[in-house]
């Protein structure tokens, strides 16, 4: 199983920019997906969770600027962010809870996208 990050760059502040966390290999389903921010030399932060039955949640830091939604079918989470400030520069990962079989599943984390912004 992998979990490839997309979707980063430069972008000014005001402007928007969208990310992908697909999830490949023997999946049977997935649970939760998050996504988390690193800058470096500080720890990393969480940003935004999607869970299976469409629950979502959100850092303050984010809320009302930041979307998360998922294809399932795709096995895909995505990443809307607008109204980027230039705090929010970090490499973004995501991680998902995968099911490789029946009631065994394990946490993988990709690889990480840059978004740097501008001011």
């Amino acid at each position: 199983v992998q979990l490839q990050a997309s979707g980063g760059g430069l972008v000014q502040a005001g402007g928007s920019l969208r990310l992908s966390c697909a999830a490949s290999g023997s999946i049977i389903s997935i649970d939760r997906m998050d996504w988390y921010r690193q800058v470096s030399g500080k720890e990393r932060e969480w940003v935004a969770m999607s869970a299976s039955d469409g629950t979502t949640n959100y850092a303050e830091t984010v809320k009302g600027r930041f979307t998360v939604s998922r294809d399932n079918a795709a096995n895909t989470m995505y990443l809307q962010m607008n109204s980027l400030r230039p705090e929010d520069t970090a490499v973004y990962f995501c991680n998902a809870d995968i099911f490789v079989r029946a009631r065994v599943h394990s946490t993988y984390w990709g690889q990480g996208t840059l978004v740097t912004v501008s001011s």
